[in-house]
Order: structure tokens, then sequence, then C-alpha cells
């Protein structure tokens, strides 16, 4: 009984000491500030940079790739083209069924 007596008064103690503001530890703020500004990137800065990258020359080629989709079909001549690729392709697929 005594024990429970003494751990109820020490969580009272506990509850009534006024609470402390959050402190950063100390030289946390120039770690960050000191990585923030450092010239050589790290690991992760590596990968950022490499993805940003990849996604520049993506979004290059989609953009070449589009361009040049619309200007195929855009032409007229293209329907007569097809209309060749077509007759040389039933032609092949005749020959090869033979």
């Amino acid at each position: 009984m005594k024990d429970r007596d003494e751990l109820w008064q020490r969580l009272f103690r506990a509850a009534r000491q006024p609470e402390t503001a959050p402190v950063i530890p100390f030289g946390f703020a120039t770690r960050v500030l000191a990585l923030a500004r450092e010239e050589t990137p790290n690991g992760s800065g590596v990968i950022a940079l490499f993805a940003r990258r990849a996604t520049t020359i993506a979004l290059a080629v989609i953009a070449c790739a589009a361009a040049g989709l619309y200007r195929t079909s855009a032409s007229e001549t293209n329907w007569e083209v097809t209309n060749e690729y077509g007759i040389a392709d039933s032609a092949i697929q005749n020959n090869l069924s033979e």
C-alpha cells in the first residue's frame, strides 16, 4: 500500500511542475545550416538531381514525339503512304502463307 501511495505522490509532484518549452539541442541549427550550404551535395541530392534531369529529358522526348505524330497525322500525303504500306503488307502476308 505504501508503494502505491508513494507512486501517486511522485506522479502528482511531476504533474504540478510547470511545462518547459522544448529546446533545440545545442548546435542543431548550426548543423542544419552547414548541411544546407554544403557545396558538394550528399547522396540524396545526387539522386534528386538525376531524377530532375531524367524527367526533363523524358519530357523533351515526349514533346518531340507528339510534334512528329501531329505533323504526320496533319499531312495529306499520309493516306497515300499508308495505303502503299497496306498493299505491301498484304502482299508479304500472301507470299508467306503460301
